[in-house]
C-alpha cells in the first residue's frame, strides 16, 4: 500500500486500495474549473427553526454535543476531491476516512435585535467565504439570537456536489415529518445516499483507484454514448436559429439578450435577501390567471427588475431573459450530482403593462419547452452542455462580464416538501435558498416551496447591487399588483364573505 501526502494540503489517501471513488460528469466539473476567488461555486441554504416547547437554555449547545459524538459519515458529506487542483482534467471523488468535523461546524450569533437585517448581513458575509476543497465541500452554521426565541442554520454545499433537487430530496431525509420521530435523529453527516433502504447503485461508481488512463477510459466510453446524439442536436440548434428569425417568435436563444448593469464584473463580496409568500395565493393567482406557478414567478422578478433598474435610469429597450433550470431527473433518482437542463425566456422588462408582461413570459417559456421536449432524451446532456458552454467558456476566459450575456440572470423554483419538517423537535420554518453569482450575472434568484409558503434567496454581488434588498422589495409588490388586476375584478363580479388574506411578508436584509 502507498500513501502520497501534499504537504499542509491533503492527509494520506489511498492509491492503489479498494476505496469507492465515483468520477464527476462534465457538468458537475465544469462548477470547479470556473472556482474563483470572486466566484466561489457553492450553494447554501438558510433555515430558520422554532425551538420545540419547553426547550432548556442550553438546548442547542446539549445537541451540538451530542451531534459530535457520531463519527459515520454518509455519501455525500464523506467525499471530497481526489486532487482540490481546480484545473485537473479529470475530477473524481473519494470518501474521506479522516473528516475534521469541527472544520465543518461553526457557530455564530445574531447581534441584538437580530432581525432579517442582521441576519442577511451575516448570510452575505460567510456565502462569500470559499470552500476547503481540500476537505469534503461542506460547512454547517448554527446561528444563534434570532428575534422570536429562533435559531437558524445555514448550509453550504459546492454546486459541484450538489443541485437544488437532489439537494432538497437529501434535505426532506435529514428531518421527519413526524416531530416526536425527529427527537431521535441522527445529525445529518450521518444521513446519507446509502442510508436509503433499497438504494440503487451508481452506475458512476468504481472501485478502482482512478488513475489518467482509467479517467481517459471512462470519459472515452461517456463520449461514445453521446456521439450518435449529435446529429439531433445539430437539428435542434438549427431549428432554434430559423424560428427566431421570425420578429413574431417567442423563442428566445442565447446572446439574445441586451447587456444591463447587472451583467458586468462581479467582486467577491455577496448580498443576500429575502421574501416569503403564501403558496396557497399564489397558486390561486396562477390559476386564475391561466399559467403556470412558475410563469407566475417570472413575472414578479421580471416586475421588480423592471422597477429596480428603471429608478436608477439603466433600464435597457430589449427585454432582459432568464436561464431557467428544469431538472432532468427520474422522479425515482435518489443520486446527488447535478441532472439539469436550461430553458431561456423573456422576463417581458421591455413590457410596461404587468399583464402584458405576464402573457409575454408565459408564451416564451411555453415555447422553450416545446423545444426542449423534442430531444430525445440520450441528447440532454449535449444540449446542455451546447447551451452553458458560452457561460462556461467565459469564465474560464475571463471574457464573462465583458460581452454579451448568454442570458441576463438565472431564476429557479425548487419544489419541496408540502408538510412541515421537524429536527430534534424544532419545527423547520422556510428554507431560504442562497445561490451562485458569477460574472456577466451580479444577481441570482432561486425560490422553494415548503409547507404552504414560497421562499425566495436574492444572492448579487456586493458592490454591483448595494441597494439589491430593494429588488426583493418589488418582488412582492409586482405580486401584489398582478393580485389587484387579476383577483379584484372577478371578486367584484362574484363577491365571497371571506376574510382577506395577509399580504406578504416583506423581508430586507443585506
Amino acid at each position: 500500500m502507498r500513501h502520497t501526502r501534499r504537504a499542509g494540503i491533503d492527509r494520506p489517501f489511498v492509491i492503489g486500495g479498494n476505496h469507492n471513488v465515483t468520477r464527476l460528469n462534465p457538468l458537475d466539473a465544469s462548477w470547479l474549473y470556473t472556482e474563483s476567488r470572486e466566484t466561489p461555486m457553492h450553494v447554501g441554504a438558510l433555515m430558520p427553526f422554532k425551538l420545540p416547547k419547553n426547550a432548556p437554555p442550553d438546548f442547542l449547545r446539549e445537541m451540538m454535543a451530542e451531534f459530535r459524538t457520531h463519527r459515520q459519515f454518509e455519501a455525500p458529506w464523506n467525499r471530497k476531491l481526489k486532487s482540490s487542483i481546480l484545473k485537473s482534467p479529470v475530477h473524481y471523488w473519494i470518501e474521506d476516512d479522516e473528516i475534521d468535523l469541527e472544520a465543518h461546524l461553526r457557530h455564530a450569533a445574531l447581534p441584538h435585535p437580530g432581525g432579517e437585517r442582521e441576519l442577511g448581513e451575516l448570510l452575505a458575509r460567510m456565502h462569500s467565504q470559499p470552500l476547503d476543497l481540500s476537505r469534503p465541500p461542506w460547512e454547517c452554521t448554527r446561528i444563534e439570537g434570532l428575534e422570536g426565541g429562533r435559531f437558524a442554520i445555514y448550509m453550504k454545499m459546492h454546486h459541484s456536489l450538489i443541485d437544488g433537487v437532489s439537494g432538497m430530496k437529501l434535505l426532506q431525509r435529514l428531518m421527519s415529518a413526524d416531530a416526536e420521530k425527529s427527537l431521535t435523529m441522527p445529525p445529518f453527516w450521518a444521513t446519507g445516499l446509502s442510508s436509503r433502504k433499497g438504494a440503487a447503485p451508481n452506475p458512476e461508481r468504481d472501485t478502482k483507484a482512478p488513475t489518467f488512463a482509467n479517467a481517459m477510459a471512462g470519459a472515452i466510453e461517456a463520449l461514445r454514448g453521446q456521439v450518435g446524439t449529435v446529429p439531433q442536436l445539430l437539428m435542434a440548434f438549427g431549428k432554434m436559429l430559423r424560428v427566431t428569425k421570425d420578429v413574431d417568435t417567442d423563442l428566445r436563444i442565447p446572446f439574445g439578450a441586451p447587456g444591463s448593469t447587472i451583467n458586468g464584473r462581479v467582486r467577491a463580496k455577496r448580498r443576500f435577501a429575502t421574501q416569503q409568500f403564501s403558496l396557497e395565493r399564489m397558486k390561486a393567482l396562477a390559476t386564475a390567471a391561466n399559467c403556470t406557478l412558475n410563469d407566475l414567478v417570472l413575472a414578479m422578478c421580471g416586475g421588480a427588475l423592471r422597477r429596480f433598474l428603471e429608478d436608477s435610469g439603466d433600464l435597457p429597450e430589449g427585454a432582459l431573459t432568464a436561464g431557467i433550470p428544469v431538472s432532468v431527473r427520474p422522479k425515482d433518482d435518489e443520486n446527488t450530482g447535478n441532472a439539469i437542463t436550461f430553458i431561456i425566456a423573456t422576463l417581458g422588462t421591455d413590457i410596461e403593462d404587468p399583464l402584458e408582461r405576464l402573457a409575454a413570459i408565459s408564451a416564451s417559456v411555453q415555447a422553450a419547452k416545446s423545444h426542449v421536449q423534442s430531444l430525445p432524451r440520450a441528447a440532454m446532456s449535449n444540449y446542455t452542455i451546447a447551451l452553458m458552454g458560452p457561460t462556461i467558456l467565459g469564465l474560464l476566459t475571463g471574457l464573462a462580464g465583458r460581452t454579451r450575456p448568454v442570458f441576463n440572470i438565472t431564476i429557479s423554483n425548487v419544489p419541496g416538501p408540502d408538510k412541515p419538517l421537524y429536527f430534534r423537535g424544532a419545527e423547520l420554518l422556510a428554507n431560504y435558498p442562497v445561490s451562485v453569482v458569477t460574472h456577466g450575472q451580479a444577481i441570482n434568484i432561486t425560490c422553494q416551496s415548503y409547507a404552504g409558503t414560497m421562499a425566495f434567496g436574492f444572492t448579487g454581488c456586493h458592490s454591483t447591487l448595494p441597494h439589491m434588498q430593494r429588488i426583493a422589495v418589488y418582488t412582492g409588490e409586482a405580486f401584489e399588483e398582478l393580485e389587484r388586476l387579476i383577483l379584484k375584478p372577478a371578486k367584484k363580479r362574484a363577491p365571497r364573505k371571506t376574510s382577506a388574506p395577509a399580504a406578504p411578508r416583506k423581508r430586507k436584509s443585506s
